[in-house]
């Protein structure tokens, strides 16, 4: 329990270190997406150990949790179907698998894909919250600096 706490909190400081650069999270239908993409090799070794992630300068996590609005309080995390596709500048597209992690007040989907020095990639985030019949999207566009 310990570790998956060590997990939420740093990728929570690290989309809260991004913030200052872009927006990290988009609102939409009665939902927040929250969504960032980063190296692999600015997590920790434990961490990285824990959900069995290799850490490589080649190879980004992309990380997006979906909390539904609640006014006058924080929101609330909730499980959904998410699907992300990637799209580079040479047109290239993939869809990126996520592992779905539930931890006590926290549900986040994370993903792995192998990038290139100073490739900018193009997210494309749909979700369907669980019980609901819409489909939520969002994009996320980063540059990744391998070097």
């Amino acid at each position: 329990m310990r570790k998956s706490k060590l997990f939420f909190l740093t990728i929570l400081a690290l989309l809260l270190s991004f913030s200052a650069f872009a927006e990290n999270s988009t609102k939409t239908a009665g939902y927040t997406i929250h969504h960032n993409a980063f190296l692999s090799n600015e997590l920790s070794a434990e961490v990285l150990k824990q959900y069995g992630i290799r850490r490589s300068p080649n190879r980004a996590l992309i990380n997006v949790s979906i909390i539904k609005d609640v006014p006058g309080a924080t929101g609330t995390p909730v499980t959904a179907k998410v699907t992300v596709t990637a799209r580079n500048l040479r047109g290239q597209i993939r869809t990126i698998p996520l592992r779905e992690i539930k931890e006590a007040n926290a549900v986040y989907y994370i993903g792995e894909f192998l990038v290139e020095n100073q490739e900018t990639v193009a997210f494309t985030i749909e979700a369907q919250p669980e019980g609901d019949n819409k489909t939520l999207h969002a994009t996320l566009k980063q540059q990744f600096f391998t070097r």
